[in-house]
């Protein structure tokens, strides 16, 4: 538990039983853990969450996260357990039933099952720069892209190209053929961490209204799995002994 004169911080683990691309994904075991067990290690782990709690339709993932240490008060109600179903739903879902028991933390951080690398340093990292950053409403985790998108095209059905971002172009002079090293640094959206100040997610529903802060993480640990390869990938890096 924190100390009480810091805001306090719940954090969530949304693990639904359904998955298209990757049947039972979130008990699918990486290096003998299910994905919800890695999860559930990180949150437990934050010297600066004060409380776990996970959100899932499944009686066998609620046991699996059980097992790892992590509350789940309740089963979620189908309707919030589609493909299409979004994150804030989901969470203010779960705000509400911990605020029927007397509960209302201050900030809520997602943690993915999906990202299995980010570690407990990475939500201390992401809670610290928002509570750091008093314009924030939100923290989002990112990383530095290797494939710059001014570096992209699209092909046209004359077979001729032109590029993704037309800009990139009138901001060297339009050569289409720029050194890399001349093109500014470009992250891209990582589901390792996100977190937002509960007030604002009740006002706004939104999980990022802006202004959002980054907490910008090591491209490696920025594994999110979707597919097998996934998998195979993030279980490469803990054999490496670069994750444990």
């Amino acid at each position: 538990m924190g100390p009480t004169d810091r805001p306090t911080v719940l954090a969530l683990i949304p693990a639904r039983g359904g998955s298209t691309g990757l049947p039972r994904k979130n008990l699918r075991e990486l290096a003998g853990r299910p994905l919800v067990a890695w999860a559930a290690r990180a949150a437990l782990d934050a010297e600066l969450v004060d409380r776990v709690v996970g959100s899932t339709d499944d009686e066998e993932i609620a046991a699996a996260l059980r097992q790892a240490g992590v509350e789940v008060p309740v089963l979620r109600p189908n309707a919030l357990a589609l493909d299409a179903t979004p994150d804030v739903p989901v969470f203010l879902h779960m705000l509400g039933v911990l605020a029927e028991g007397g509960y209302e933390p201050d900030i809520v951080v997602n943690v993915r099952p999906t990202a299995p690398l980010r570690t407990a340093d990475d939500l201390d990292g992401a809670i610290r720069a928002l509570l750091d950053t008093p314009a924030a409403r939100s923290v989002k985790a990112v990383s530095l892209v290797s494939d710059h998108p001014y570096k992209m095209w699209t092909l046209g059905s004359d077979g001729l190209l032109d590029p993704l971002l037309p800009a990139w172009r009138a901001e060297h002079g339009g050569d289409p053929d720029v050194a890399r090293q001349s093109l500014r640094r470009v992250y891209r959206s990582s589901g390792a961490v996100d977190a937002t100040w509960v007030k604002s997610l009740k006002e706004t529903a939104m999980f990022h209204p802006g202004p959002v802060v980054a907490y910008v993480m090591d491209a490696e640990r920025d594994v999110d799995i979707d597919t097998v390869d996934d998998f195979r990938r993030a279980e490469e890096l803990i054999r490496g002994g670069q994750h444990g």
